[in-house]
């Protein structure tokens, strides 16, 4: 039997169906705002609690610690910005516009010591080159010097240490992003400058480092803001700055207010961060065609410059991953025993467990949001979706703070009522838990899930969302058996992004964690800490190995960039 619909039975079923649509789109608008809330609730308070009164704490901070809290953290971001543009952008440049001998694989190699996180290249560097390390032993039993007092050794616990460190392992940020601008700057740009008379070196002076500065302005200020939220580097260097001091105060001090007051005043010289990054975009705006590859116009090096290229990538490859991977693997090879103890696989466990809960949770939310995006792209939602990435740019130390201090007033309060209508305590709800360590990796890492999600869903086609629309599908069906299963390869990225983020993370877990709920990376803090770092190489070579999982598929992806 045929059926013929009707204009009118047309027109009430177009009625229903953008009834429904409009009703979904806003329960989809409450649903993003209401997770986007609570995402940015714990950077919210931290930055409410610069309004609250609280004088007599900043006079204390600013007659003891306040003004060595920020010329140490000046110093830090000034040595490490210099640093790291220099190192990225000048290897990025090599492997992308010269021809010399390994150039294909030190592109990819470069982006090794990303595996690293600052601390366990601190760690592993202090064994080497402390007194007692192979280095000045060795110095000592060459030269026959009988103390410290008969030779000069540049300090590695030290300011100038720091630095030197967190450039190792912070470099890679520029050199990604300087090395993708350089690629896709407009070959005939460059030979234009050749032909009025400039040298590679000024064509790079002159030309391409312009053209490439909005890029290694953002890669800067990635840089600067691990810089600021490091804590694992400074506090076992012993220089004081803003997380080593959020810290002390919360826990030797137990000032919780104070903890606030310097978590807010971080928090600020990351949004100034942010802004001055912002701004360098805007003054930085080049637009060009690309065109054709650089394979056909590399500058080839030969004789003592291909010798000098070939050093200038592989030192820092050496320094940030070669060498600490390979005392810790020496020390883990030394001390087998650590495989067999139960404790690391506990620890292991417990990473393993708390970096699953949240690659899971964070790809699930991420898609949420974005998806809640698409349907209704306006200013409101678009606001909230940036609202809940704001944890990303924000350090651990002042994530946990803002986790705790909202936890702590919600279970005294619940445990208040308790007691006064039925004579209960009970205690701790959420703070201390699994639960709070887990939001609190959720903010601190949820940006790095809604990139890799945004992406894949921007590459799904809307005439794919009109058609299952059109076949009787809801907003969550369209999600559910159209767009989820497009965005595989998305949302593994993005789990285990987040999954390796949050195995290396230190601050935050050392404030937030559960009692006896010891993580891999507070496991090898602790141990170090003792001065006991060969017990802890193992963890550490774990942290490291896992670590390497999106450096090897990135550095795949560049390798087959550079055959196509």
């Amino acid at each position: 039997m045929s059926f013929v619909a009707k204009p009118a039975d047309i027109a009430v079923s177009k009625k229903l169906h953008l009834s429904r649509s409009k009703s979904g789109l806003d329960l989809w608008t409450l649903a993003v705002g209401a997770i986007a809330l609570l995402i940015a609730a714990p950077v919210l308070v931290v930055a409410a609690s610069l309004f609250t009164p609280a004088w007599d704490v900043w006079q204390h901070l600013a007659a003891t610690v306040l003004g060595r809290y920020v010329a140490n953290s000046l110093a830090l971001m000034l040595g490490v910005g210099a640093g790291v543009v220099v190192l990225g952008t000048g290897t990025a440049w090599l492997v992308t516009m010269t021809q010399f001998p390994g150039r294909g694989i030190l592109s990819w190699a470069l982006l090794l010591p990303l595996a690293f996180p600052a601390y366990l290249l601190a760690y592993t560097y202090t064994e080497l080159l402390d007194y007692y390390g192979p280095v000045q032993t060795g110095l000592r039993s060459l030269f026959g010097f009988q103390s410290a007092q008969d030779y000069w050794f540049p300090p590695i616990r030290s300011l100038g240490g720091a630095i030197a460190l967190l450039v190792l392992t912070l470099y890679p940020y520029v050199y990604l992003l300087a090395r993708v601008a350089f690629g896709e700057q407009s070959v005939c740009t460059l030979e234009a400058s050749r032909s009025l008379g400039c040298n590679p070196w000024q064509s790079f002076w002159r030309v391409a480092l312009p053209l490439a500065r909005p890029a290694i302005a953002a890669g800067t200020a990635l840089a600067l803001m691990e810089t600021l939220g490091d804590f694992g580097t400074v506090q076992y260097f012993s220089v004081d700055t803003f997380t080593t001091g959020i810290y002390r105060t919360w826990f030797g001090m137990g000032e919780r207010a104070a903890a606030s007051q310097l978590a807010a005043l971080l928090m600020l010289f990351v949004l100034a961060l942010i802004v001055l990054e912002q701004w360098f975009r805007r003054q930085g705006r080049y637009y060009q065609k690309r065109g054709k590859s650089y394979s056909q116009s590399r500058f080839r090096l030969g004789g003592w410059r291909s010798g000098l290229a070939i050093a200038a990538c592989v030192v820092p490859l050496l320094l940030g991953f070669l060498v600490p991977a390979g005392l810790l693997l020496h020390m883990t090879l030394r001390n087998l025993n650590q495989l067999t103890d139960p404790r690391l696989w506990g620890f292991a466990k417990n990473s393993f467990l708390a970096a699953a809960l949240t690659a899971g949770l964070a790809g699930a939310i991420a898609l949420l949001l974005a998806y809640g995006v698409r349907l209704r792209p306006n200013g409101w939602m678009n606001l909230s979706l940036r609202t809940s990435a704001l944890g990303y740019a924000i350090p651990g130390s002042v994530i946990a703070v803002g986790v705790l201090v909202p936890l702590g007033a919600f279970d005294n309060s619940v445990d208040a009522w308790m007691q006064r209508t039925f004579g209960i305590s009970t205690g701790l709800l959420l703070s201390g838990t699994i639960a709070a360590l887990v939001f609190a990796y959720l903010v601190r890492f949820l940006a790095v899930a809604l990139n890799s999600v945004e992406s894949g869903l921007e590459r799904i086609k809307p005439s794919l969302d009109n058609a299952a629309r059109s076949l009787g599908e809801n907003s969550l069906g369209v999600l559910q058996r159209v767009h989820a299963p497009l965005m595989g390869g998305s949302l593994l990225s993005a789990a285990l992004l987040v999954f390796v983020d949050v195995m290396k993370e230190l601050p935050a877990t050392l404030i937030v964690r559960p009692f006896n709920f010891d993580t891999l990376a507070v496991r090898v803090y602790q141990l170090a800490s003792d001065e006991r770092l060969a017990e802890s190489s193992a963890a550490a070579l774990v942290i490291v190995a896992v670590g390497l999982v999106p450096v090897i598929l990135l550095s795949q992806q560049i390798a087959g960039g550079d055959r196509n």
